[in-house]
């Protein structure tokens, strides 16, 4: 199964790339309640999200960043790519249907992906704009 959402505001690749880092995972998405650990050099951590405790890996792409759950039952997985009209959220899972209750919380990740990196993109704007 497949999720997007669009984030209004014009984000870079390199600032997603350099603010996105895994001690600040909790302070652009609501879903993840806190991380318990990060490796800089793997670039991997353990993080309390809305599902659980998981190991998430965070990778570099062209134009953003992706993010994979190895661990997760439903393959979970999701990347941030910056484009001239915002930053586009894509989610997936391994599975073609789901229980309802686990879809709406991806739909509820995914809204509070594109609501945290809206409030990043107005903090970045404001700090430009005032610097």
């Amino acid at each position: 199964m497949e999720f997007f959402a669009t984030a209004d505001g014009s984000l870079t690749p390199s600032l997603l790339q350099d603010r996105i880092i895994g001690p600040r995972f909790a302070e652009v998405c609501a879903s993840i309640d806190r991380i318990l650990s990060w490796d800089a050099t793997s670039d991997t951590d353990t993080m309390y999200c809305l599902w659980g405790h998981f190991l998430v890996r965070r990778e570099p792409i062209q134009s953003g960043l992706r993010f994979t759950l190895p661990n997760c039952p439903n393959a979970l997985a999701w990347t941030l790519t910056a484009e001239p009209d915002g930053v586009l959220i894509h989610c997936t899972i391994n599975r073609p249907t789901h229980e309802p209750d686990f879809i709406q919380s991806i739909e509820t990740f995914v809204e509070e992906w594109r609501q945290g990196l809206e409030m990043m993109g107005d903090s970045h704007a404001a700090s430009v704009i005032f610097a």
